[in-house]
């Protein structure tokens, strides 16, 4: 009995063991068939861009490191910041933990044809800077001082960047556009989808200090930076390259939020200074991002402004196309009807109880201004006003979207470069909001037109704390509005009013993020260099 028992239990052992062998030689069969494929089809391979180990340039090994972003609790009274190109920040910047759709290297990189070095994406980068080649030149040009510069700073989101180029491709007049498409990552899917554009000339110019180029060196981060949160007794103790150089919220620089600014500073040097096809150009300059998007009367409503503006004179700097639809314009044109003797007691009742939820929404959700874009009521205050257009000061929360100006104003801005790039912050638009309150002899002066023409969809990015994001849903909301709207489009002429206020603007805190020398360093030499492009 013992005996037959255990020849079961080696019987079973055994057979066990042989199904084991068999379930693991499928298994590495199949690994070999899958890796067979991937070398026979390469394309269907993947790869990540940003993972590439990065040289230093020459250029760059003569510039020393910086600081970094403040994680300390904003002011309360700083809340209305919110509504900066910097989003809604966690302690000053943007939580770099939130999800992103189509994120820091877009996941459409990990589909690439060709998995590109890094010596051959620098080369890349050297030859398109050099050719500066303008497609569609032949069927659309020349370029005269009547033609609109449309300037777009693209990074990795080809989702919303398809958006806006199909909101472009619809626009009236864009065939006497030229499409400017400034990158900060090499990827050959936007680069076919730029080139794909057959409605307008276009031009590439890739920023060549990005991340992807220079990911373990200065622009980027190396192993001898500080780290982020040392402190500064800590961090020269240490010896770290950026050790005297903390921000003033006291931390050191993150690699990751520094790009934006340098690269939106170096595109607008190029444009102004070193593109061969401009540099007689007087006409205007329009700045995008590739996460807005235009109404197809835009460039419609930008010539109406530059008229009034003619007629505003050195009153005006910039025109605005866009805003983020905040509370204040809802509060302006909705308040107006507020207690109005003419409007039924009834209807004027329901308008109360309706503005009262909005403020009780808004008190209670800290980001609820930029919900406003969806509000039916928000929208409804201000169809009646897609013909009006407002001069005020500028102010980098209002009108740092769709902004358009001339090389006169820009000669304004580029004379205050020290203070441009060594204010410690790591946006772009409140840097030059601390140029424009304290190193320009005027303010800058704005006419922002009340029906917004360029909207900004990016809901998802590296400056939003949304746990998902949804860019369709807000396209599809989108489309409603212009639907709704379209009908008050392409007006015959600009209302214009000067707002006169008698609030002085205050500079908030900035964010810091820009206290390290280096990056000083390399922003002002994008100006005093006047740097050639790589």
């Amino acid at each position: 009995m013992r005996i037959r028992k255990l020849s079961c239990l080696k019987f079973t052992i055994l057979t066990g063991f042989a199904i084991f062998i068999v379930i693991n030689i499928k298994s590495v069969g199949e690994d070999e068939q899958n890796l067979q494929a991937e070398e026979e089809h390469p394309e269907n391979g993947k790869r990540n861009i940003a993972n590439l180990r990065t040289k230093d340039t020459d250029i760059l090994e003569s510039v020393p490191v910086q600081s970094s972003q403040s994680k300390e609790k904003p002011d309360p009274a700083e809340s209305e910041a919110a509504d900066s190109l910097a989003g809604e920040r966690i302690n000053e910047l943007p939580n770099p933990l939130s999800s992103r759709e189509d994120s820091q290297v877009n996941q459409s990189q990990d589909k690439q044809k060709s998995q590109l070095s890094l010596k051959d994406i620098l080369e890349k980068l050297k030859e398109a800077n050099k050719a500066q080649i303008i497609h569609n030149e032949s069927l659309f040009g020349p370029i005269t001082n009547d033609t609109i510069v449309i300037v777009v700073q693209v990074h990795d989101r080809i989702k919303y960047l398809r958006h806006l180029i199909k909101s472009l491709s619809l626009a009236a007049g864009i065939d006497q556009t030229l499409l400017i498409f400034s990158h900060d990552v090499w990827d050959e899917e936007l680069n076919e989808l730029v080139r794909s554009i057959d409605f307008s000339q276009t031009l590439q110019i890739f920023y060549p200090f990005s991340l992807q180029t220079h990911k373990h060196s200065f622009p980027g981060e190396s192993e001898s930076d500080c780290p982020r949160d040392a402190h500064k007794e800590k961090a020269l103790s240490l010896s770290c390259t950026n050790a005297a150089w903390p921000d003033l919220h006291g931390h050191y620089r993150e690699a990751q939020f520094t790009q934006t600014k340098h690269h939106w500073w170096w595109k607008a040097n190029q444009v102004f200074h070193n593109l061969q096809a401009l540099k007689d150009f007087q006409g205007y300059f329009l700045f995008l991002e590739e996460d807005h998007y235009a109404s197809e009367d835009f460039l419609h409503v930008l010539k109406l402004m530059i008229n009034e503006k003619n007629n505003f004179g050195s009153q005006v700097d910039i025109l605005c196309l866009g805003t983020y639809l905040r509370k204040f314009n809802f509060r302006a044109n909705s308040k107006q009807t507020r207690g109005d003797p003419i409007m039924p007691a009834r209807e004027r009742q329901r308008h109360e109880r309706r503005l009262n939820a909005i403020e009780d929404v808004e008190k209670s959700s800290p980001g609820f201004s930029r919900q406003l874009l969806w509000a039916s009521e928000f929208l409804r205050s201000v169809l009646n006003v897609f013909n009006k257009a407002e001069v005020s000061e500028w102010i980098s929360s209002k009108h740092n979207m769709g902004m358009a100006f001339t090389r006169t104003e820009w000669n304004k801005m580029v004379a205050c470069s020290s203070s441009f790039c060594k204010y410690d912050d790591y946006n772009w638009d409140w840097s030059l909001q601390h140029v424009s309150l304290n190193c320009m002899q005027e303010k800058l002066q704005v006419m922002m037109v009340k029906g917004p023409r360029v909207f900004h969809i990016g809901e998802c990015g590296v400056h939003h704390k949304k746990s998902h994001c949804d860019s369709d849903s807000v396209i599809e909301k989108l489309k409603t509005i212009i639907k709704t709207a379209n009908k008050y489009f392409f007006p015959d002429s600009l209302s214009v009013s000067r707002l006169n206020t008698k609030k002085k603007t205050k500079l908030k805190k900035a964010n810091g993020g820009w206290g390290d020398k280096r990056d000083h360093w390399l922003c002002m030499n994008f100006t005093l260099s006047s740097f050639n492009m790589l």
